[in-house]
Formats: structure tokens, sequence, C-alpha cells
């Protein structure tokens, strides 16, 4: 059966992450049944990581704040989520379902696919931020 996504609930999940008057930092979507779904959010990124098991697939969008000494601005990241126990063709699946996720979440800095803990580290994860944000004014401290 081919995927689908619920596309107003999901919208309004991204929006609220867009939102800079929201607490929410982050949100995932996940498959319930052939339809991928808002999942939970919330405003820690430690919380994200934990629903980020071995045996599940799913999409998020993050707000990270960003910047430097001139400038602060919030960053957004599209994470992939495949867990090592994830079948191949699910894993095949991902990929091709993450067209229905973007037709939603369409304004990020960068996309990640991740199946390594490892890389979900926050620290990681806002460094490849800062590579894909431009100048960095930090040098020219007065």
């Amino acid at each position: 059966m081919a995927t689908k996504i619920d596309k107003e609930a999901c919208r309004a999940a991204y929006n609220l992450v867009r939102d800079d008057g929201s607490e929410v930092i982050w949100v995932t979507f996940r498959y319930d049944g052939a339809t991928i779904v808002p999942g939970d959010q919330g405003t820690d990124y430690q919380h994200f990581i934990q629903q980020c098991t071995d045996d599940v697939r799913l999409f998020a969008f993050v707000r990270f704040t960003t910047g430097d000494a001139m400038s602060k601005r919030s960053k957004f990241a599209l994470i992939t989520w495949i867990g090592e126990d994830v079948s191949g063709l699910q894993r095949a699946k991902t990929g091709t379902d993450k067209t229905l996720v973007k037709e939603v979440v369409q304004n990020f800095a960068k996309e990640f696919v991740i199946s390594d803990r490892k890389e979900l580290e926050e620290d990681f994860i806002r460094s490849e931020l800062k590579k894909a944000g431009g100048a960095n004014y930090d040098a020219q401290t007065e």
C-alpha cells in the first residue's frame, strides 16, 4: 500500500516549531500504518534523541538557535532517523516517503539521514548547521 501523509496535521506541527513564540523546538513525523502523522514534540533536544530507537524510522523537524556575537537566528534541520533494526524494505521506502514529508517541511538549512546515535548529538548537528550558515563574525570581537 502506498504511503500517505496527513498534510494538515503535519503542517500544524511544522508551523509550531517554526514559530519563534513557541517553546516547542522539535516534532517528529511517524508512521501510523501507511500514513505519516505528527508524533511527539518537545522543548528539550535530549528528549527527541530518546525517540530514536533501533526499531523505528521517523522524520524530525528541529529548531536550533545559532549565530555568533553579531547575530542570533533560528536554523532548522530535517532529520531522517532509521534505526539499526529497521528492515531493508522499510529502509528503502523511507527514502521515497521523505518526499511526502518535504511537501510539508519545506524550509530547513540542512538535511540529515542518520542511523548512528553518535550523529544525533546536539553538538554535531549544531556544528553542521553552523557550517551551512554562512558568515561567522566570532573572530571580529572587539
